[in-house]
C-alpha cells in the first residue's frame, strides 16, 4: 500500500506540473497575440492609416496628392483649348478719322489688328486718354455691352471714340495727342489725335469725350 499511495502522488505532482506548463504556454501565446496587434498602426497615425488615408485622398481628387492641377494658357500661345488675350505689344494700333457731314460731334475709330502670330481674345473697353492743352482728358464709356471676340491672326477689330465739336467760336481744348491701352493691358500706346484739332471748353462736369465697347466701330455715343 505504501508503494501505491508514493506511485499516486507522484503521478499527481507530474500532473500539477503539466497542467502549469501548460498554463504558462497558454498565458504566453495570449501576451504574444495582444502586443503583436497594435503593430499594425501607431498611435500619431503611421504608416497603416497613413496609407489609409493617402487611399482616400486620391479617390476623392481623382489623382495622388501632389500631382499638377493643370496649367493655364501661357502668353503667345493655345492650351487645352483656351485662348489667351490679345497683349499690347501683338496689336498694331491706328486711329482715324470717322466723322460723318451733319453729325453734331466727331468721330475717331480705333482699330486693333493682331500682329501677334496666334489667336487671341479682347473683350471691353480700351482705356482712351487724350492729350489736351489743359492736361489728359480720359474719356468715359458709353455703357454698351460688350461682347469677346477672338481676333484670328491677321485680322482686325475697332471702337468708336465719339466728342464734341468746338462751334463756339472761341480757341477752346487743343488736342495734342491720343493715348490707348488695350483691355486688361498696363501698357499704352501713344498716337498722333486724326480728329478735329479743338474741343469746346466744359464747366467740368464731366467728360465729354465718349469711348464705346471693341466692335463698337463709330457707333460709341
Amino acid at each position: 500500500m505504501r508503494v501505491n499511495k508514493i506511485t499516486i502522488a507522484a503521478l499527481a505532482v507530474v500532473a500539477g506540473l503539466s497542467l502549469t506548463a501548460c498554463q504558462n504556454d497558454d498565458d504566453a501565446t495570449s501576451h504574444g497575440d495582444s502586443s503583436a496587434a497594435p503593430a499594425s498602426s501607431s498611435p500619431n497615425g503611421g504608416s497603416g492609416s497613413g496609407g489609409s488615408a493617402q487611399g482616400a485622398a486620391k479617390d476623392s481628387a481623382g489623382k495622388n496628392p501632389g500631382e499638377g492641377q493643370g496649367t493655364i494658357a501661357g502668353t503667345g500661345s493655345d492650351k487645352d483649348g483656351v485662348i489667351d488675350k490679345c497683349r499690347t505689344d501683338e496689336l498694331e494700333v491706328t486711329a482715324t478719322d470717322n466723322t460723318i457731314g451733319g453729325d453734331p460731334g466727331g468721330t475717331v475709330v480705333v482699330e486693333f489688328t493682331n500682329g501677334g502670330g496666334r489667336d487671341c481674345a479682347i473683350s471691353g473697353y480700351a482705356g482712351v486718354d487724350l492729350k489736351t492743352s489743359a492736361g489728359a482728358l480720359s474719356a468715359k464709356r458709353t455703357g454698351e455691352q460688350a461682347s469677346p471676340t477672338v481676333l484670328k491672326d491677321g485680322e482686325s477689330v475697332a471702337f468708336g471714340i465719339t466728342y464734341p465739336i468746338n462751334d463756339s467760336g472761341g480757341s477752346g481744348v487743343r488736342i495734342t495727342g491720343l493715348v490707348v491701352t488695350p483691355p486688361d493691358e498696363t501698357k499704352s500706346v501713344s498716337l498722333d489725335w486724326p480728329g478735329a484739332a479743338t474741343l469746346p471748353v466744359t464747366d467740368g462736369s464731366g467728360s465729354p469725350v465718349k469711348v464705346g465697347p471693341i466692335g463698337s466701330a463709330g457707333q460709341a455715343g
